[in-house]
């Protein structure tokens, strides 16, 4: 399988697609699609911190790739008026990195940490302190002669990100002041932004051809977009250009995304597993071996996404495909088909 084809239903982003979605970012929290509970929330913290004339309390996002933490840390300084610094945890590989970051910010500035729970341990514990007392301590000399200089820093907010709100350390995550949760978009939350994004992209989009696009984009405003682009392009090459449903059901069938969602290697997945192991229970190393993957290939990509949509449950014996998978995939399944209550208990899982 090629990168390519498995990246069109990823929620993850290279930088050259990062680059094209900046032109379809809404800008204020009134052109923000979906995430209803978060956006009210959101607006009251913004606004009771823009009366008081003070920098609202830190904010933590957390969610699945490509659901908007980016766009909305986007939002949040566009609302407040002021500045935004964006870095990652990964790039903060040492507690210095961070003091950099830190000591060259301005009043009201906003700092966007995406995947904050990447970030290097003695950076983490310097940011507890920049976070409550808008303070550094650099560290000057080593050894028993080491002197920590206390350095003062502008009041700013903090936005993290987080694809893994549980790895955060809890005295991390307490200095929080609000934390939101994204869920996963609604189909007519997708076609919305589907048919922003295509007055935007100067493409006809029907909106039949709407629903069908936003039906197979995995709950993702990120995969939504990447579709819309990939029938857009099958539309100028060979159609008339339209959006139409018939030139989106044949663009989406030639990139192998079918009416669920479900990519080559989801369904490589699938069969393997009801084909092979006549519906499991299977280990997720056994598993990924009879598809030609890594076993963090499966869990990560593909698994995360056939378990929300109900076709395997992960279970102590091993993975275990439901009901659903028999059907979506057109089998029927033996009678000692392991789904059902049955296949919750047994020996532990395979690794």
């Amino acid at each position: 399988m090629s990168e390519h084809e498995r990246d069109l239903v990823s929620p993850e982003a290279d930088l050259d697609e990062r680059a094209v979605e900046g032109a379809l970012r809404p800008k204020s929290l009134d052109e923000f699609v979906g995430q209803e509970r978060v956006r009210e929330q959101l607006s009251l913290v913004l606004r009771s911190a823009q009366r008081r004339g003070k920098a609202p309390d830190h904010i933590l996002m957390s969610g699945g790739p490509g659901l908007g933490k980016t766009t909305l840390a986007m939002i949040i300084a566009a609302e407040l008026g002021s500045s935004l610094r964006i870095t990652s945890g990964p790039a903060i590989e040492r507690s210095g990195d961070l003091a950099a970051v830190l000591s060259t910010l301005h009043e009201g500035e906003v700092l966007f940490l995406d995947e904050i729970h990447r970030m290097a341990r003695p950076a983490e514990e310097m940011l507890y302190v920049a976070m409550e007392d808008f303070r550094v301590d650099v560290v000057v000399g080593k050894g028993p002669g080491a002197t920590a200089i206390p350095l003062d820093i502008a009041p700013f907010t903090l936005v993290g990100a987080t694809t893994r709100a549980g790895m955060l350390p809890a005295p991390l995550r307490d200095r929080f002041g609000f934390v939101a949760h994204m869920d996963f978009y609604r189909p007519d939350e997708l076609e919305l932004i589907l048919r922003r994004s295509a007055g935007l992209l100067g493409a006809d989009l029907a909106p039949d051809a709407a629903v069908e696009i936003a039906g197979r984009s995995r709950g993702t405003p990120r995969i939504a977009n990447r579709l819309l682009r990939r029938v857009r392009d099958y539309a100028e090459v060979r159609g008339d250009g339209r959006l139409t449903l018939e030139t989106a059901r044949a663009a989406l069938s030639l990139y192998e995304v079918d009416d669920e969602g479900l990519d080559r290697l989801d369904r490589a997945v699938l069969t393997a597993l009801l084909r092979r192991f006549r519906g499991g229970p299977v280990g997720l190393s056994t598993l990924a071996v009879s598809v030609g993957e890594e076993p963090e290939t499966v869990e990560v990509v593909a698994e995360p996404f056939l378990v929300r949509s109900g076709f395997i449950a992960r279970t102590p014996r091993g993975r275990v495909a439901t009901a659903e998978a028999w059907a979506h995939m057109g089998l029927t399944p033996p009678p000692d088909a392991a789904f059902g209550a049955g296949a919750l208990f047994g020996a532990a899982e395979e690794p």
